[in-house]
């Protein structure tokens, strides 16, 4: 009993020594953070699921993030560049393609006019020709949709303007072209060159010698309108105030028309003349003319004494335009071969578009979408364009979307690095339209610095400067 006795008081004394260590030790010791996760929320459900990353987000850990998002920035820059692959199809006709016009309800249905007279309607998703219409013996100069979409009226140089009714495509694949004939004939007194219908009623505009405005259930024009142009040359209603108009003429007038009071509102007088305009479907007090001095110029209708904006890049005449949908973009043709798209605010293109057998663009379109652009020219072929060059076609992973987003917002975020900047701001170009621009630009640096030489010279205030917005306009007539 004692020996067991003495070995019990052994073992506490050693158990309070190792305690007394311990709360010694204690004070000395790091605290231990533990991570605990649900297990469930970690386990992958099937094989081809992700694994969660979890991720501190606090900055003091991540020292040189914008070092690495620079760097990520710069390689979606040149990916974008790799990927972008903007031509998408080729539509062929038997003429040079000189009209185009989109249908207001389906998004996969284009009509295009040739100079021999030729009308088809495409499917442009299975790039085939739905209907052709026969009916002109001429060039046709213009085609415009009804709001309805099942009708469209076509004008020609041969006098005459045409009403059709539009099918839609067939499920089935394969060819099922078919020639069609007009439900009605206007018969005018002169070559037309540009019709626009009403976004509301049945009636449209033509321009020829004058602007006539036509019924559909009338085989005689219902009012002319006229105010000193030779020949108008397009017509366009206005998508909000729909019975307001604008036309262009070979008198370098763009010229604004109500049919509500039958008479013009007014009219601008230009340096050059614009062979074509279009109105912001989401401004409509605003519209862009395209200019036969390798301009486009923007207008207030409200103002018409300066413009709002202009579009430069073009080394020849551009010879149409044509808004997105969305009223943030539009496209332009232009002589010099070449297609391009800008920005509604921006100076300079953001997009060009050419191949080696593109010739002269007559015509140009958006897509009902604002995802594709179609332009006809010279060499036969109406052709498919992506309106966002490196774009992905087909179903995207939602993975892919957030990837995509995540390197534009990262390419918006260091646009102005100099290494970003010259990567998106590359376009290559074919030596003629190179050369033609870098001709352009030493002619208009030489004027500059002879303007500044004579002001230089000359007594203060003889001579004033106009603003680029102010020079090609000459005057506004109310």
């Amino acid at each position: 009993n004692s020996t067991h006795h003495s070995g019990t008081s052994q073992l506490q004394h050693d158990d309070s020594t190792d305690l007394g260590q311990l709360q010694s030790l204690l004070p000395s010791m790091v605290k231990v953070k533990t991570i605990n996760r649900d297990e469930e929320q970690c386990t992958k459900e099937r094989s081809q699921d992700l694994r969660k990353v979890h991720r501190n987000y606090d900055p003091a850990l991540h020292q040189f993030e914008r070092a690495k998002e620079l760097t990520r920035a710069l390689n979606a820059a040149k990916l974008e560049r790799v990927f972008a692959k903007p031509f998408v199809a080729a539509l062929p006709h038997d003429d040079g393609v000189t009209a185009l016009a989109r249908n207001p309800k389906l998004l996969n249905s284009c009509v295009a006019g040739s100079a021999d007279g030729d009308i088809r309607i495409w499917d442009v998703g299975l790039k085939r020709t739905l209907r052709r219409l026969v009916g002109h013996t001429a060039a046709v100069r213009g085609i415009s949709f009804a709001p309805d979409g099942e009708t469209a009226v076509s004008c020609s140089t041969d006098s005459t303007i045409l009403l059709w009714k539009v099918p839609y495509a067939p499920f089935e694949s394969g060819d099922v072209q078919q020639d069609a004939v007009p439900v009605f004939e206007f018969q005018g007194k002169q070559a037309f060159r540009g019709i626009d219908h009403h976004w509301s009623r049945n009636i449209f505009a033509t321009a020829a010698s004058v602007v006539e405005i036509w019924d559909h259930a009338r085989s005689e024009p219902i009012a002319n309108f006229s105010w000193g142009s030779d020949t108008v040359t397009s017509a366009r209603f206005n998508p909000a105030e729909a019975d307001v108009f604008a036309t262009t003429g070979s008198d370098r007038g763009v010229v604004l028309y109500d049919l509500r009071t039958s008479t013009p509102i007014r009219k601008l007088i230009m340096q050059t003349r614009s062979n074509a305009l279009a109105w912001n479907p989401m401004e409509a007090f605003n519209f862009t003319a395209a200019n036969e001095d390798c301009c486009l110029y923007t207008f207030d209708m409200r103002k018409l004494s300066s413009a709002t904006c202009v579009h430069k890049d073009f080394v020849s005449a551009v010879m149409d335009v044509d808004y997105s949908p969305t009223g943030r973009e539009f496209v332009a043709g232009g002589y010099d071969r070449s297609v391009r798209i800008f920005s509604h605010t921006a100076g300079h293109s953001r997009e060009v578009y050419t191949t080696k057998r593109m010739q002269r663009v007559f015509t140009v379109k958006f897509s009902g979408d604002g995802t594709y652009v179609y332009s006809g020219s010279d060499d036969m072929n109406v052709r498919v364009w992506k309106a966002e060059a490196s774009e992905q076609l087909g179903v995207m992973l939602p993975r892919e979307k957030q990837k995509q987003s995540y390197n534009k917002a990262l390419m918006e975020r260091f646009k102005h690095m100099p290494d970003v900047k010259r990567v998106l701001r590359h376009r290559h170009l074919p030596s003629a339209i190179y050369k033609a621009g870098k001709t352009r630009r030493f002619i208009q640096d030489a004027d500059r610095r002879k303007l500044n030489n004579r002001i230089k010279h000359s007594a203060p205030g003889s001579i004033k400067m106009k603003p680029e917005r102010k020079k090609k306009v000459l005057s506004e007539v109310q």
